[in-house]
């Protein structure tokens, strides 16, 4: 996991503090100077902060598609045509976040990209209360410290309600992730998916002709 500036590590949730300025600044009028930039950071970091809880909170609570997606847009590294976000959805480090075209996010996705890049491709189909992580704790850490690496998401992939991606994780193109299952792994294309962990329980047999398309009024 990587963020290359304190404002990145602001955006991540990661508070700057003084030790990320260098000791050498640590003596006399330099410590004031330190704890100038100090306190300068500390602002940065309130200031990115309350405005990811401005956009997931409010928002992404505003019964309005256009809104939505207009603002998400300024967010995200980069948004396509022809996406939409259903109501609750929620960004984190949204500069981190690349999504391609005619996407569909539904209620309560959440998309996180605090530990690496998280891309998807087009004609991507999330289901409701989704979870795609770039982000986790280790768990054989003795002090619980996260670690975090990249997500691609292929055209065309299908991810069912209340599935888990985790971080390191490519689906193939065309690949469907069924309700609940939590991945741990690649999935190849066109495979089927599903348990925890996720593992192939079937192929996928269509042309992938088809764009998504679900905007409901008030959604």
């Amino acid at each position: 996991m990587r963020h290359e500036t304190p404002w990145e590590q602001a955006a991540a949730g990661l508070g700057p503090c003084a030790d990320h300025i260098p000791d050498v600044l640590a003596s006399g009028p330099k410590r004031t100077a330190k704890r100038k930039l100090c306190g300068a950071m500390r602002l940065g970091h309130v200031a990115v902060r309350l405005s990811y809880y401005g956009l997931n909170r409010w928002v992404m609570r505003f019964p309005s598609h256009t809104v939505r997606r207009g603002i998400a847009r300024l967010y995200l590294g980069g948004l396509g045509p022809g996406c939409s976000f259903l109501l609750d959805c929620e960004i984190r480090a949204g500069r981190n976040v690349t999504i391609g075209r005619n996407c569909v996010f539904n209620r309560g996705v959440l998309l996180d990209g605090r530990g690496g890049r998280l891309t998807i491709g087009d004609c991507v189909d999330v289901a409701q209360e989704s979870n795609i992580w770039t982000l986790e704790h280790d768990v054989h850490d003795d002090h619980h410290r996260d670690r975090g690496a990249p997500v691609t998401i292929e055209d065309h992939v299908w991810i069912a309600s209340r599935a888990t991606i985790l971080p390191g994780v490519r689906i193939g193109r065309g690949a469907v992730v069924a309700a609940g299952a939590v991945v741990t792994s690649d999935v190849p294309p066109m495979a089927i998916v599903g348990g925890v962990p996720a593992r192939t329980i079937g192929e996928r047999r269509s042309a992938l002709q088809y764009t998504p398309r679900h905007r409901p009024l008030f959604e």
